[in-house]
């Protein structure tokens, strides 16, 4: 299980930069990234592939596994800059203060899109056996067991967002570990 956001004021008041969700306009995700990174910002955009189905024909199309969110590393010290930037909301926040991600929880989704795995958003869970894959190219990685259409499947979350994404996995190869702090 991927753990809770912490708050602006440790790293980012130091000049450490930090990881950050932006709320974006409804299938800006792609275009708002671009932009950022454009401005000069690390950015990472989490996508996955989706077969959808028209009348006519089928088509794969990559699509954000966080519909409305663009995760980037700043220490907010250009917080209007960002603001400003065409199909950006906001910055998620708790009582006014900009909420920043743990790195390991973006870490553990960089590792998954880039593993070739079969990922797909997945509902949010707040309970469940907490495991760690201990082989394969997503060794180390840590999440939550579930059981989804007869294969067992790992969940990572972003607490923060409550949001989710889950991978099939081998049994075997995983490993119960106790709660995160």
């Amino acid at each position: 299980m991927l753990s809770t956001a912490t708050n602006i004021h440790d790293d980012a008041r130091l000049g450490n930069p930090r990881w950050y969700a932006v709320y974006t306009k409804h299938q800006h995700e792609k275009k708002s990234a671009d932009l950022l990174a454009r401005k000069g910002l690390e950015v990472y955009l989490p996508l996955y592939e989706s077969v959808r189905q028209w009348r006519d024909r089928k088509k794969t199309l990559n699509v954000p596994l966080f519909p409305g969110y663009v995760f980037l590393r700043s220490t907010l010290d250009n917080r209007l800059e960002i603001l400003t930037t065409p199909g950006i909301f906001f910055i998620v926040a708790t009582a006014g203060h900009a909420c920043s991600l743990p790195d390991r929880e973006i870490e553990s989704m960089k590792t998954l899109t880039t593993s070739h795995a079969a990922i797909e958003p997945h509902p949010y869970l707040k309970s469940g056996d907490h495991v760690r894959i201990r082989r394969g190219p997503l060794a180390g990685v840590s999440g939550i067991l579930t059981w989804v259409r007869n294969q067992h499947r790992v969940v990572l979350g972003v607490e923060l967002l409550q949001k989710a994404v889950s991978v099939e996995v081998i049994a075997s190869d995983l490993e119960k570990i106790g709660a995160p702090a």
